[in-house]
């Protein structure tokens, strides 16, 4: 069972292996407590996408994508997006990153994230970042 969820930018220290206290913390962590959402996936496909050296970041993706399972966004998670952006609903956020919030409470994991800020006050979601570790 999953303890943690990455986001985004979680993902792309551990693909650049920097800054050193995310990749010890991903380290510290045995094979299945953490996942990426499939939408932190797409997110990291655009990337590779628009990038100046695909095939650069594609291996790498690669590479992070053997280590991490990627978790389906599936019905559970649709159901927990409706009420968590209804509470949200005031707040000009990414809509994504709502995505990925409703992902994490639905799976019941940690969501890890540099940006705090931008997942405070959904309801049922807890965050870490570990570069404060």
């Amino acid at each position: 069972m999953p303890k943690y969820m990455l986001d985004t930018n979680m993902c792309i220290y551990l693909m650049k292996n920097q800054p050193e206290s995310v990749a010890r913390r991903f380290a510290d962590c045995i094979v299945g407590d953490v996942v990426m959402s499939a939408i932190t996936f797409a997110e990291l496909e655009y990337g590779v996408a628009v990038s100046r050296d695909p095939e650069r970041e594609r291996a790498n993706l690669d590479a992070l994508a053997e280590m991490i399972l990627i978790a389906p966004f599936n019905r559970e998670a649709a159901r927990s997006y409706g009420p968590l952006r209804k509470a949200s609903r005031e707040r000009r956020q990414d809509h994504l990153d709502k995505l990925i919030a409703a992902h994490a409470v639905a799976l019941c994991v940690t969501l890890v994230t540099n940006d705090l800020r931008h997942f405070q006050g959904y309801p049922g979601l807890r965050i870490e970042n570990w570069l404060d570790r």
